[in-house]
């Protein structure tokens, strides 16, 4: 979940600063603006056709690694060396950010999705919004305007519909893989929070993403090698359709995604941005639905209403606020998104 944010990319306060350079056309903006939508909306469908035959952290290592590995031979390569070279605190601070989004945020999302739908897990996800408004108001006393404070009990409603159905009424749901799902936005929260009030990153967003990825694919190897998933894992029992959205996923979903994403910051109001947010779990439920037949019932789709609802009045609240008033931003994938952008 490569994934900004109001992550950093879910939240307006962890988005990068943006200098504007050359205007670009809307057909330009808007292709970039979909792409977010898609990319990132049907990154929870090739998680779970991809942990069906690749284990979860081994899945979201490997994936980190290759695309982490790519982005900074690439900025490399095409500035010709001309970028400072981090500082061991630089290093420090994006190992911690990654630790928390890729290990906390992305490994609990292929974790969850083992046992979880897609379409569910799109919907628990989006309430990124919600847990950075609230971990930024428990720990860092960022102010909360009314309307945001609305959007986080509608969120919070609509994801105790959910679980509530899913869990208590008709146990449809593993309960501890929804545990994973709810677990998996509060530590890209907390690690998107970290980005922005404190931490000391590189200049360069490709740079620092780059660093996290890296990062984070060290913890995520380490959690497979401790929780046994590396020494069972057989490379030649991959399917074919798991190792189709493993190179989806690497490809599309972290490096092609990101970098319409870090492209569009420069060209497009934030509010416009920030619809993603809200459509990417629309995108999840209706793919999940499509290629995975996964059942919708009425009541998860009234749930999922009132938590985009809620997930809505934030980024709302957000916007709105005093461009003063928010920290300085650094951007990070998603994972997706992940995905939790990517």
């Amino acid at each position: 979940m490569v994934g900004v944010s109001y992550t950093p990319t879910l939240d307006q306060s962890t988005m990068p600063t943006r200098r504007r350079v050359r205007p670009a056309s809307a057909v330009l903006v808007w292709t970039a603006i979909v792409i977010l939508y898609v990319v990132w909306g049907s990154t929870y469908l090739g998680i779970r056709i991809a942990v069906a035959t690749i284990p979860p952290f081994v899945l979201a290592a490997t994936r980190f690694a290759i695309a982490g590995i790519v982005m900074l031979v690439a900025v490399a390569v095409i500035r010709r060396g001309a970028i400072p070279r981090p500082t061991l605190r630089q290093w420090r601070d994006s190992a911690i950010i990654g630790a928390l989004l890729m290990g906390g945020g992305m490994g609990a999302v292929a974790w969850g999705e083992q046992t979880v739908p897609s379409g569910m897990a799109g919907l628990l996800i989006a309430m990124m919004p919600v847990w950075v408004a609230v971990l930024g108001r428990i720990f860092f006393g960022d102010r909360l305007p009314r309307v945001a404070v609305a959007g986080i009990a509608i969120g919070m409603l609509g994801v105790a519909i959910l679980v509530g159905q899913g869990v208590v009424i008709d146990r449809s749901l593993d309960p501890a893989g929804v545990v994973g799902l709810i677990i998996s936005p509060i530590a890209w929260s907390a690690g998107s929070l970290y980005s922005t009030h404190g931490a000391d990153l590189p200049d360069d967003p490709f740079v620092t993403t780059g660093m996290e990825f890296v990062s984070g694919a060290a913890v995520l190897a380490a959690m497979s090698a401790v929780s046994g998933e590396l020494a069972s894992f057989q490379p030649a029992a991959v399917s074919a359709n798991s190792a189709i959205a493993f190179a989806y996923l690497t490809v599309v979903g972290s490096l092609v995604a990101f970098t319409a994403f870090a492209w569009v910051l420069r060209q497009a109001p934030l509010p416009l941005i920030a619809t993603y947010a809200f459509v990417n779990p629309v995108i999840a439920v209706f793919l999940g639905w499509l290629i995975l037949s996964e059942p919708v019932a009425p009541v998860q789709l009234i749930a999922g209403a009132v938590t985009v609802v809620g997930v809505a009045l934030i980024i709302l609240a957000r916007s709105r606020m005093p461009a003063a008033r928010q920290p300085a931003a650094r951007a990070v994938d998603r994972l997706g998104n992940d995905e939790l952008a990517a």
